[in-house]
């Protein structure tokens, strides 16, 4: 009985073959997973394609590999039954340039039974191939990749992205009519021949998503990126900048596939909106060549603010060198939903005792919603106004400082706590009879129909700056040291064209003036993914940067949104990653059905961990695999870099695997797998697709959640993959380590790698340093050093001929560590170092140093 089939090159998706690959040879690979089918049948699997010619398809038989040569890394507890068997084969030739080539899968169980076609039998749809040629992004004219409608005259400029071609067009569009903004549609045209699109589109005002699908462009919302693979293996990226002179840009499609450019103009004047268009062999490349050249365009706009000169000054000369490993890389408490919207002071201290007993030490705190001072008590939060800056008197009756000193003097080991607050003040803005609007001047301001529609107060262009300053003050003097501002998207929800121009970059720029003066970076950007906020703060980089919530919510009670909740993440991450920020993925709880799987995707994003855990309920266990304790005592997550989506072809509903790839320098590239679907799913995954690993590389493939090491692999061999299976909610991490080879006088050709802390879910993030070569002709020598406790593996090839007594010394600090603390896991080949215990029981110090330096000798 056939369960499920995986193949790589990969079914139901489009692979592309690199012009530098001039192989012209197609490596084939094919995993079976029989589920209660006997060993001695006589499979047989083959390839149905037509690499030849278009109209002609033909058949080539894959030859049965050993059992051990393609691993299943991961898989379900039930699956210990299943039979795994696995082909190979090697297809030769290149089609003609642009055409792509298609291939399914038949199989049977015996030469005597009949073929059966693997879409009839699993639904898996034929997968795609497109071959580079070498004139891929070698044309200088935009009429190669593109159909452009007449009346547009695009530029040829130069491209920072190596091998990549770049073209900037501008749109006019009239200039505001009282009140009321000016819109234009224009009509862009559409790429030639391409396979699949990918667009970022605005799920709504706040918020980003993902949208994908294949030969035709239809967009169900207003999107910023558009990206497409072109039959020929290039890319074509479109961005719609926005912010420049009043006008905001963004795309739609019409019927027709065609793509429309849609502009919105709030100044007095005519004015014009601007794209950019770039193509190269890679997205990255491409969406790279857009972004640099748009941070040259807005450049002069966010210069010209009558606060400009300010804001240089408090970037230059006021923030002051901070040591922020606290803020990025401790563990954070955050009250949402753990305590709920009805925010008290005793909460606070019950959620944090909490987690005291519980042994969780977090590092950081927000105090989110509902500590403000609001009118309108029982009404909906967008009808409540802000009156003052001291906190509510029923919650916390003792005032905001009284609450943070006594947090401080409980938690000692919490260095920083932020509080919440919306840019507009609250969600409903500033309350007419408060003490705010009785200070600061103020305007009724219209929002458009929707979540936050109606009228609401706002503090004037003119005071806003003013309004920051002194609030941060309050703030700082109550011992708050970190904000995270929301509800930022209120700018884009102004109706009016006046109200518009006139405080969407004097409330940006005040809130980025305040914020750095008064906190530096510990800051969070939340509800800030409008095109205007992107293009005038998160995108230029002559401020340090801060922390940008990624997308919408976590929400615990909606089962359907979790899965999503990562895919939309790891997506919106692709133009995250370019701006001078750290993608927050947002909160999540430990003790809940998909923790894990958000635990997961959090250690694999590169941004912070925030949990929002219910006094007493936690997974301790869980808490572990994201954190370590450094030599100091402090709780830090280990962070590799931001992570995002490997395959941003594939749509939500493809029934794939979702892959969030990232990497931590020099020692592993890792891979997060998802699986967003209704029904199980197995894959192949290829070592070249883990990020940082390069063509040639020998590596050892491991799994995070069953230890399991692959064999040795050789990225671009013909079976250098491995297999992993997914239930529902499942979810897996694969750690991909080159390895360095070494020849002693005892062996010839030992291979190591270093692993990281293991049992950790990102565990080579602990690692900061590291130094292996040979001593005395004869010796392995091994010099590492780790930013956090816990067990230290090491892959070493020959480790099953060794003795851990005799050939092997282990010190920290210069100090022999406890035999017992050293262990030989020798069917996976791992050397465990138990770091911390050995801390522990040896009384070590780091001194001024927060790392730990150990040393080990392979005789």
């Amino acid at each position: 009985m056939l369960a499920n089939l995986s193949c790589d090159p990969p079914l139901g998706y489009t692979t592309i073959i690199p012009f530098a690959d001039q192989s012209h040879k197609l490596n084939f690979t094919v995993s079976i997973n029989c589920k209660a089918s006997p060993e001695d049948q006589k499979w047989e699997v083959l390839i149905w394609h037509n690499l030849k010619s278009q109209n002609e398809w033909t058949a080539m038989l894959l030859t049965e590999t050993e059992a051990s040569e393609v691993q299943i890394l991961s898989s379900p507890d039930h699956a210990s039954q299943s039979l795994y068997r696995s082909f190979s084969g090697t297809l030769e030739g290149r089609p003609e340039s642009g055409r792509p080539v298609y291939f399914t899968v038949k199989f049977r169980t015996s030469s005597s039974e009949s073929w059966k076609w693997v879409n009839d039998a699993l639904s898996l749809a034929d997968g795609e191939i497109l071959f580079q040629d070498s004139k891929i992004a070698s044309s200088n004219s935009l009429d190669s990749y593109f159909r452009l409608e007449s009346g547009f005259q695009p530029e040829n400029i130069p491209s920072e992205t190596p091998h990549t071609q770049l073209w900037s067009l501008t749109g006019k569009v009239e200039g505001a009519l009282g009140r009321s903004s000016r819109y234009k549609t224009l009509l862009l045209g559409k790429p030639k021949a391409f396979s699949r699109w990918m667009a970022l589109v605005r799920l709504w005002a706040p918020w980003l998503a993902p949208r994908q699908g294949k030969k035709t462009l239809d967009l169900d919302r207003e999107a910023v990126i558009c990206s497409f693979q072109l039959c020929t293996g290039a890319h074509l990226v479109l961005l719609a900048l926005s912010g420049i002179n009043d006008v905001l840009s963004l795309f739609t499609s019409d019927k027709d596939g065609n793509i429309l450019l849609s502009l919105r103009n709030d100044s007095k004047d005519e004015a014009v909106g601007h794209v950019l268009i770039s193509v190269g062999p890679e997205f990255e490349m491409a969406l790279a060549s857009a972004i640099y050249q748009a941070r040259r365009l807005v450049s002069p706009y966010i210069n010209d603010g009558p606060r400009s000169a300010e804001m240089m000054k408090v970037f230059q000369q006021e923030i002051k060198p901070e040591w922020m490993e606290a803020w990025y890389d401790g563990l954070t408490y955050c009250t949402w939903n753990g305590l709920g919207q009805n925010l008290t002071e005793e909460k606070v201290f019950t959620a944090l005792d909490s987690l005291e007993k519980n042994h969780v030490h977090i590092t950081n705190l927000i105090i989110d919603d509902n500590w403000q001072s609001l009118n309108n008590e029982g009404a909906i939060q967008f009808k409540r106004g802000w009156l003052e800056f001291e906190a509510n008197k029923k919650g916390f009756p003792s005032g905001l400082a009284h609450t943070v000193s006594q947090i401080r003097l409980r938690q000692p080991n919490i260095q920083h706590i932020a509080v919440w607050h919306a840019l507009f003040g609250y969600w409903g803005g500033i309350a007419p009879e408060g003490k705010l609007a009785k200070k600061y001047k103020t305007i009724e301001v219209l929002c458009r129909k929707g979540l936050s529609e109606g009228t609401m107060t706002a503090i004037t262009a003119e005071d806003i700056g003013d309004f920051y300053e002194e609030f941060y003050g309050f703030l700082h003097s109550c011992g708050i040291d970190s904000v995270k501002a929301d509800a930022q998207f209120y700018l884009d929800e102004l109706e009016h064209a006046d109200d518009r121009r006139a405080l969407m970059k004097p409330y940006q720029d005040a809130w980025t003036i305040s914020s750095l003066r008064w906190f530096s970076t510990k800051c969070i950007s939340c509800m800030s993914q409008t095109p205007q906020q992107i293009f005038h703060s998160q995108l230029p980089t002559n401020r340090p940067p801060i922390m940008l919530r990624n997308s919408d919510d976590f929400y615990p009670s909606v089962p359907a949104s979790h899965p999503w909740h990562i895919f939309c993440n790891a997506h919106n991450a692709l133009l995250n990653q370019h701006l001078n920020a750290l993608p927050d993925w947002d909160m999540f709880q430990t003790d809940h059905p998909w923790a894990s799987y958000h635990a997961a995707a959090r250690c694999v994003s590169g941004g912070p961990v925030y949990f929002t855990d219910e006094p007493g309920k936690h997974d301790i266990d869980l808490i572990k695999q994201m954190t370590a304790q450094t030599p100091k005592q402090n709780t830090i997550i280990l962070r590799p870099a931001v992570g995002k989506s490997m395959k941003h072809y594939l749509d939500y509903s493809e029934e794939k695997l979702l892959h969030v790839g990232t990497f931590v320098s020099s020692v592993s590239g890792i891979l997060g797998i998802f699986n967003v679907s209704s029904r199980p799913l197995s894959e192949l995954v290829n070592l070249k697709e883990f990020p940082s690993i390069k063509q040639g590389d020998e590596c050892i493939v491991r799994s995070h959640k069953h230890g399991k090491i692959s064999n040795i692999l050789t990225s671009g061999a013909a079976t250098a993959v491995v297999g992993i299976d997914l239930d529902v909610v499942g979810w897996e991490i694969l750690s991909a380590y080159p390895l360095k080879t070494f020849n002693t006088k005892r062996y010839k050709s030992a291979k190591v790698a270093l692993i990281g802390l293991l049992g950790k879910m990102t565990g080579s993030a602990a690692i900061v340093g590291e130094n292996i070569g040979i001593i005395s002709g004869e010796r392995l020598q091994f010099r590492i050093s780790l930013k956090a406790l816990g067990t230290l593996g090491i892959y070493i090839s020959k480790l099953r001929k060794e003795s851990i007594k005799d050939d092997f010394i282990v010190t920290i600090l210069g100090k022999v560590i406890p035999f017992h603390t050293v262990k030989a896991d020798k069917l996976e080949d791992v050397l465990e170092i138990d770091v911390e215990q050995a801390w522990k029981e040896m009384e070590l110090d780091s001194g001024w140093s927060n790392e730990v330096q150990i040393e080990i000798i392979m005789h």
